[in-house]
């Protein structure tokens, strides 16, 4: 189960264990008579797994509770069903333990997750079917990108907002509104499973430090970039629809509007929105694969707009080089987060985005900055930058 900070996981890992050691037929056909509770250390598995408010022993009563044993660190039933608690600091204690089931939580913080991941598995032998139960917040760690990728495992996602009336309304809007769509948001709040690509061109790093909260009071000249699809319909690319401002010599990102398989009067109508809510100055298209086409559009719809076209001569990748110094350089702010652009941004490298497909709210965001801020060349406007 991957999930945001108090989303429910350890209370999800908590019925589970409990509905496998009554023998609950939703979960098994006989009690599971040996478990394995596994935290970072006996610390996390006595004060969260165990004792905590959404623990073994915080659940609702289905008849008798278990007794906890501190010494032993062992929950026993009234049925004689076992859960023994253990470290993932010393692998080497699960060794000779053998279990029917095993809870690990919070394993992508594990200290060395390989060693007592592996070391557990070699004990889930006993009954007609071992299991075991991940409960974490994610992060791209080798061992939960195996997990993810194995064809054996069932995955549950949740969002720390699915609970959400289960946690203080504080919490929700200072925390959650705070960091909703940023990286740390994304994967603390939202369970995603965020990472770098190798060779991209931008860094997730790079862009939490470009992000601002608001841009400056005095705005300069305002732009609304389109990168036009080359069909419409179901089976076109999206269009990409980014607005940003330039204020001295730096660039800020003001909107991501792009619009997935969308008609051209979906899409022209969009930008134009766009346009006259930040009454912008000027639409770049871009008029490679039919753009002519979407400027001429653009101008039938809203005439007094001024509609700039550029032509691209050079590859999407040496277009977007320079931009991505421009980042590198502390040039480019996002004000707030756009989740779906900085996607684009972080996976794409030489041979373009890794899962194929076009690259249309990066390139928007590159004509963007390019009309505020590079020449044609790729050179500077403002040479103090």
């Amino acid at each position: 189960m991957i999930g945001g900070r108090g989303c429910g996981k350890t209370r999800t890992g908590a019925e589970w264990v409990d509905a496998l050691a009554r023998g609950d037929p939703a979960f098994t056909p006989e009690p599971v008579a040996r478990i394995a509770l596994v935290g970072e250390t006996f610390a996390d598995v006595r004060d969260v797994m165990i004792e905590g408010p959404s623990g073994l022993l915080g659940i609702p009563e289905r008849g008798r509770r278990p007794a906890w044993s501190p010494s032993r660190r062992r929950l026993t039933w009234p049925n004689g069903a076992v859960a023994q608690a253990f470290s993932a600091e010393e692998p080497d204690a699960l060794r000779g333990p053998q279990f029917g089931a095993a809870w690990c939580d919070e394993l992508a913080k594990w200290r060395h997750p390989e060693a007592a991941f592996d070391m557990l598995q070699f004990g889930l032998r006993l009954g007609a079917h071992p299991r075991n139960l991940v409960t974490t917040t994610p992060r791209p760690i080798p061992l939960l990108r195996r997990l993810l990728a194995d064809p054996r495992t069932a995955v549950s996602r949740a969002r720390t907002a699915d609970n959400a009336a289960h946690l203080a309304p504080t919490f929700l809007e200072a925390v959650v509104g705070r960091y909703a769509g940023t990286r740390l948001g994304r994967q603390e709040l939202d369970g995603e499973l965020i990472e770098d690509r190798a060779d991209a061109l931008w860094s997730r790093a790079i862009l939490e430090a470009a992000r601002v909260a608001a841009p400056p009071d005095a705005l300069g000249r305002i732009v609304v970039a389109v990168d036009p699809p080359a069909g419409s319909g179901a089976r076109s690319d999206t269009c990409g629809i980014v607005a940003a401002a330039r204020a001295g010599g730096h660039a800020y990102i003001l909107a991501d509007a792009s619009l997935p398989r969308a008609t051209p009067e979906a899409w022209a109508g969009t930008a134009l929105a766009l346009y006259h809510r930040l009454a912008a100055d000027a639409l770049v298209v871009e008029v490679n694969q039919g753009g002519e086409m979407a400027a001429a559009v653009l101008r039938q719809c809203d005439p007094a707009v001024p509609v700039t076209s550029v032509r691209a001569t050079r590859g999407k990748y040496l277009r977007a080089e320079p931009v991505s110094l421009l980042y590198a350089r502390g040039c480019v702010h996002h004000v707030g987060a756009f989740p779906a652009l900085e996607d684009e941004l972080c996976d794409f490298g030489p041979e373009g985005l890794s899962g194929g497909g076009s690259p249309d709210r990066l390139d928007a965001l590159v004509w963007a900055v390019t009309a505020l801020l590079l020449e044609e060349g790729g050179e500077p406007r403002i040479r103090k930058l």
